[in-house]
């Protein structure tokens, strides 16, 4: 499978600058992709003001998105705001060429900034299943919670998008390692850079990490679109020659 990797400074609570931004990157690509990520709330930036910027399930970003995915031939994914039965949700979507669309809502708020007290958050984990591959798709703060990514579906790629701020990127660096090699899967992380109104800067630190730990993209500080390829099956071959996966603990997740 080949990923396109996209990461970006962000318009602030912008989302039509922003749909013009990202549609520029994906249109100068030149390679054949099947997935696009972007990054965490790619419309708007990490806004706790949702009012202003939120969309629906029917509004202009997801419809910009269906088209962007048909027109290239390449499934999409990131999180934007949207509204729904009067909530706002922190909700990751994953757009298939076909038109389809799986989402997940971000389950772990992030109550530092006071997320919880503005989204509701998800309880559902999504298993994609796409071109053969099985993707587990996840927001940000997600990441410092193994017990809910942990592959108990055997899925081959986890994928992390993000507004990560630069204060904490080494746990981030740290984490995305960790998830790849305690799931014996690939994962990649997706983070912004650019500083947001709140005065926050962001490095990226976009990445890639194969199923043993090891870098197939290292974190990433610039503007960009990093593309790769992944190999399902030398995961699958890993997989099998070490049988990690055989011997992980069986548990039932409670919701909070």
């Amino acid at each position: 499978m080949k990923i396109a990797l996209i990461q970006s400074s962000l318009f602030w609570e912008n989302p039509k600058a922003n749909r013009n931004h990202f549609e520029e990157k994906i249109n100068a690509i030149t390679e054949t992709i099947d997935l696009i990520v972007l990054p965490e709330m790619f419309t708007t930036g990490f806004t706790m003001n949702p009012k202003d910027s939120a969309e629906t399930m029917e509004g202009e970003s997801i419809q910009w998105l269906k088209l962007l995915a048909k027109t290239n031939n390449s499934a999409i994914t990131g999180s934007l705001v949207i509204k729904e039965n009067e909530n706002f949700y922190n909700r990751l979507v994953f757009i298939f060429p076909s038109g389809e669309i799986q989402f997940y809502d971000k389950r772990h708020l992030f109550t530092l900034a006071q997320e919880d007290k503005v989204y509701t958050s998800g309880k559902e984990k999504l298993i994609v299943e796409y071109l053969g591959w099985k993707i587990c798709p996840l927001v940000c703060y997600d990441l410092r919670f193994p017990v809910f990514a942990r592959n108990t579906e055997d899925y081959d790629l986890l994928i992390y998008v993000a507004n990560w701020p630069k204060t904490r990127v080494n746990a981030w660096d740290i984490l995305l390692k960790a998830r790849a090699v305690e799931n014996m899967c690939y994962t990649v992380g997706v983070n912004r850079i650019g500083f947001d109104n709140n005065n926050f800067e962001h490095v990226g630190h976009s990445q890639a990490v194969d199923f043993l730990g090891n870098y197939i993209l290292e974190p990433q500080e610039i503007d960009g679109v990093f593309i790769l390829e992944l190999n399902k099956e030398k995961l699958l071959e890993s997989r099998d020659k070490l049988g990690f996966l055989n011997d992980r603990d069986s548990f039932d997740l409670k919701s909070n």
